[in-house]
């Protein structure tokens, strides 16, 4: 069964820390063809579209184009802070296997 991702507290936290919302952005989360395992995933600060799936919480704003959405079925957009660095990720049970770096996967 297809459901929607869903996006953690902590992400949302971090994108008002961001200020997106104030400058009528969004995070919008998108797959597209290309990386080393055939998938991946473009994060990125965008204004939302008429067609996008909107998630909101904490005043902010996460959406995926009608496109990804399959790919993004079930899957969990967190934000992680590590010793490697800080970034937006993608916990996506649909990825049979996943680069090192996280951002490429295959299904």
């Amino acid at each position: 069964m297809q459901l929607p991702p869903t996006v953690t507290p902590r992400a949302f936290e971090r994108l008002a820390e961001i200020g997106a919302a104030k400058d009528g952005q969004a995070l919008r989360v998108a797959v597209e063809g290309g990386g080393c395992s055939g998938f991946q995933y473009e994060i990125a600060l965008d204004a939302p579209k008429d067609d996008d799936l909107v998630l909101e919480g904490s005043g902010q704003k996460v959406v995926v184009d009608s496109v990804s959405l399959p790919f993004l079925s079930n899957a969990v957009i967190d934000f992680s802070e590590e010793l490697i660095g800080a970034r937006f990720v993608i916990e996506n049970p649909n990825a049979t296997s996943s680069c090192g770096c996280g951002t490429s996967f295959s299904m």
